[in-house]
């Protein structure tokens, strides 16, 4: 397997700076938006900073393969963990 080509700097600038804007625009919403549509803007910024950092910084841009499956089955049983929790979570009676 050889090794993937660098990524340009004038790249990871970009990226870094889309992470800053979207980092600005979470703490924007925590303070300016309510209601319903807080949680699932909140949850898109947070997608979108996923997506970037796993492209960029981590490299699945550039691997094949066995990085990537290894990348969903992780997201995979990350689901997994998570539903659960969240199952538990709905369904224990909260006595205060």
């Amino acid at each position: 397997m050889s090794p993937a080509a660098p990524i340009r700097r004038s790249v990871l600038v970009r990226v870094y700076l889309g992470l800053l804007g979207l980092l600005a625009l979470t703490a924007i919403s925590a303070r300016l938006v309510a209601g319903p549509w807080s949680l699932p803007l909140g949850m898109a910024v947070a997608a979108a900073k996923l997506v970037r950092i796993f492209l960029f910084f981590i490299g699945l841009r550039t691997h094949r393969g066995m990085i990537r499956i290894f990348a969903a089955a992780g997201f995979f049983w990350l689901g997994i963990a998570w539903l659960l929790t969240f199952s538990d979570y709905l369904t224990r009676t909260w006595t205060f």
